[in-house]
C-alpha cells in the first residue's frame, strides 16, 4: 500500500522532470517531507484549460487532495479510505473505473514510507503477550536520486451544499495505484534488513518509469484493456530503502531530517 510518502521538490523542478506548461503560483505547496492522507499534493495531468478555445490538452502541475471522492458520492466522507487504487481491479472496481479510463495522473515523489514490525516484537505478538508492536519506518526511494512518479488518478466531487461560486464547491481528489511488491534484489538494501520490497510489505505504489508518463497521461487513450498493459510493474533493481526514524509515524513530524538514514533500525525494533 501507499500512506505516507515524501514531496519534498519544487514547482519549478517539476516543471523541468515533467515538462509542465502550466501551473498557478498560488497553488504552490511548501515541501511536505511527511505527506498523509486528506492532505493537498501535487499532480500532474494532462487536460484542456478552461475558457480557452484550444481543445488540446495541456500538461500542468495541479494541486489535489489525496483521498479519492467518486464524483457520484452523497458526501465526501469516504475519499480518506480511498488513498490507494489496486492495480488489478481498477479497471472494474466502481469507485476508479471511470477515473482509470479517462482521469489518470502522475504523484510525483522522492519515496514512500512502510513500515515492518521488529523481530522481537513479532514474537511478542505471536506469543500472545499483550505489547503493541512497535514498527520500523523503511523510507525506499530510487537508487538514482530521480523522481519516484506514482500512478494516480483523480477525481471530480461537486459539493451541493454550496453555491456554484463557492471556492470549495467543487472538490479535487486522487489515489495512488498500488501494485505487488518486488521480490527481486534491491538496488541498494541495509546489512541489517530486508533485501526485497516485499519483506517490507506485500504491496507498493506503482512507478512510472518516464518512458510510459505520456501514455499514462494520455486523455485519448480510454480502452481499459490498453490501459491496463501501462499498469505493468517497473523493471527491477531500481530502488533502494533504509531505515529512518520513528518520527515519521507521527504525522505532525515534517521536516528533511526525517529522510536522513539509519545506520540500522532503530532499537527495539530490529528487523
Amino acid at each position: 500500500m501507499c500512506g505516507r510518502y515524501s514531496a519534498s521538490r519544487r514547482p519549478e523542478d517539476l516543471a523541468g522532470i515533467f515538462e509542465i506548461e502550466k501551473w498557478e503560483p498560488e497553488e504552490t505547496l511548501e515541501p511536505d517531507y511527511n505527506v498523509a492522507p486528506t492532505k493537498e499534493v501535487y499532480a500532474v495531468l494532462d487536460r484542456p484549460l478552461k475558457d480557452v478555445d484550444d481543445p488540446r490538452p495541456v500538461r500542468q502541475l495541479r494541486k489535489l487532495k489525496w483521498g479519492l471522492v467518486p464524483s457520484w458520492s452523497k458526501t465526501p466522507e469516504g475519499g480518506a479510505r480511498m488513498i490507494n487504487a489496486r492495480a488489478e481491479t481498477v479497471h472494474e472496481k466502481p469507485s476508479f473505473r471511470r477515473a482509470f479510463t479517462s482521469r489518470r495522473c502522475v504523484l510525483p515523489a522522492d519515496g514512500y514510507y512502510e513500515w515492518v514490525t521488529g523481530t522481537q516484537e513479532r514474537e511478542l505478538e505471536v506469543e500472545g503477550k499483550k505489547k503493541r508492536p512497535r514498527k520500523q519506518p523503511y523510507f525506499v526511494t530510487p537508487a538514482d536520486g530521480s523522481v519516484f512518479a506514482m500512478a494516480g488518478l483523480y477525481e471530480f466531487w461537486r459539493d451541493r451544499t454550496l453555491p456554484d461560486d463557492h471556492p470549495q464547491s467543487w472538490w479535487v481528489t486522487c489515489s495512488v495505484i498500488t501494485t505487488e511488491a518486488e521480490t527481486s534484489p534491491l538496488a541498494v538494501s541495509p546489512a541489517d534488513g530486508p533485501h526485497a520490497l516485499a519483506e517490507i510489505h506485500p504491496r507498493m505504489p506503482l512507478m512510472l518509469t518516464p518512458d510510459r508518463w505520456d501514455a499514462w497521461l494520455d486523455p485519448s487513450r480510454t480502452d481499459a484493456d490498453d490501459l491496463r498493459e501501462l499498469l505493468a510493474p517497473p523493471p527491477a533493481g531500481l530502488m533502494r530503502a533504509y531505515p529512518v526514524t520513528t518520527a515519521v509515524s507521527n504525522v505532525r513530524n515534517n521536516g528533511p531530517e526525517l529522510l536522513k538514514e539509519l545506520e540500522g533500525p532503530e532499537e527495539g525494533t530490529l528487523f
